[in-house]
């Protein structure tokens, strides 16, 4: 973790959020059922379930979809953050009080206690207790084989789940869906806004841009700034490229035909990857502000040099998956020489006093040596 303390104060909405009428009438009815989930090369597989995994509550073979079937499984995945686990529980079943939803968590073998937490507190989540972690792609992937809802919402840990995000979510599903991802507003535990809901893709521009910094010069504007949409503070329902995996619904049968997430992504990018990998399907993932989530960001990575480097590892595995094959070289030199200027700014700057300098000349000289390791990307 960062270091940061949420705080467990009740529940409020933050002062411009929005209102909608009975959505909660969506779980009144069955949704149709989904046929049982084959798993494909992108699956973690149930031999990789059988390794690893001790399943509380999850069956091996889910039943028909007449005695299986709910309208939403909600798959968590924690790995060492068991308070905050339990935190992101309590707010999920308390706002979803008589629902018709499932839950799944996944833990990635914390060493912290977590599982045995969740099955004490939350006896009504079928809990999948690895005993290696598996990363985030993986650990998704073998609880959407068990999941039995026509919808799969995955959750982050570090989230506390609003009054009305859940049923405000399925309605918007509901309303478009030919989305096939939906996406909500995420705050900070203050209230203020957390942009990391959704992205737009790595384009030419975006990539030379972000390479210059002009993207931290002009954060406001969505020319300069396309990655993170500059400007726009998700209080609009809006198509995008990306709807970020802290909260990200999609429908089960969707999920089927792509396969789930692409294991080679062990942890940040997947959600990229599915969501351009649906959009060349056809679909349009799309954002609402009516269904808002608290996020920390960055819970289970302690490191922040550790997290950018498995975010540039992620964007150059994008690139060569999603660009065209003569533009990839271009690509993965932006990505090089994003991190090149940072580095000969942090050693610049660093013979200035203080010990913020000093500590940004070490973060980013440790970015920049294991450079070979992230423009190489996940093997493929």
């Amino acid at each position: 973790m960062h270091g940061r303390s949420v705080n467990h104060s009740p529940l409020v909405w933050p002062a411009d959020a929005r209102e909608t009428a009975a959505p909660e009438a969506l779980f009144d009815h069955p949704f149709p059922g989904s046929p049982q989930h084959k798993a494909t090369g992108r699956d973690g597989g149930a031999a990789l379930a059988d390794r690893s995994a001790t399943r509380q509550g999850v069956g091996t073979t889910p039943g028909t979809d007449a005695e299986a079937a709910t309208a939403l499984t909600v798959i968590v995945v924690s790995y060492n953050t068991q308070a905050l686990t339990l935190r992101c529980l309590e707010t999920l079943y308390a706002t979803t009080a008589g629902a018709d939803i499932e839950v799944i968590v996944v833990d990635n073998a914390s060493s912290d206690g977590s599982a045995d937490a969740i099955a004490a507190r939350f006896p009504a989540v079928r809990l999948m207790a690895l005993d290696r972690n598996v990363g985030f792609a993986a650990a998704n992937n073998l609880a959407a084989e068990e999941a039995r809802g026509s919808y799969i919402l995955l959750l982050n840990p570090d989230t506390e789940v609003f009054d009305g995000a859940i049923a405000n979510i399925m309605a918007f599903a509901e309303a478009t869906p030919d989305a096939g991802i939906w996406g909500g507003r995420t705050v900070f535990p203050d209230g203020s806004l957390n942009i990391a809901s959704c992205w737009n893709r790595i384009t030419l521009r975006s990539g030379l841009f972000t390479a210059l910094g002009l993207n931290q010069l002009f954060k406001r504007s969505s020319f300069f700034n396309a990655e993170k949409i500059g400007g726009w503070r998700r209080d609009t329902v809006r198509d995008v490229d990306i709807v970020v995996g802290c909260f990200l619904l999609i429908r089960h049968s969707l999920w089927r035909e792509l396969g789930g997430f692409d294991l080679r992504y062990f942890m940040y990018g997947e959600d990229s990857d599915l969501c351009l990998r649906a959009r060349r399907l056809g679909h349009r993932p799309m954002i609402t502000p009516d269904a808002t989530i608290m996020h920390l960001v960055g819970a289970s990575t302690r490191q922040k040099a550790d997290k950018v480097v498995m975010v540039a590892k992620a964007k150059a595995t994008l690139v060569r998956d999603h660009w065209s094959p003569h533009l990839v070289p271009v690509g993965l030199f932006f990505l090089w020489l994003w991190c090149a200027n940072r580095h000969v700014g942090s050693l610049c700057l660093s013979v200035l006093p203080g010990s913020a300098h000093r500590k940004r000349k070490e973060y980013w000289s440790s970015v920049w040596r294991r450079r070979r390791d992230w423009l190489g990307g996940y093997a493929g």
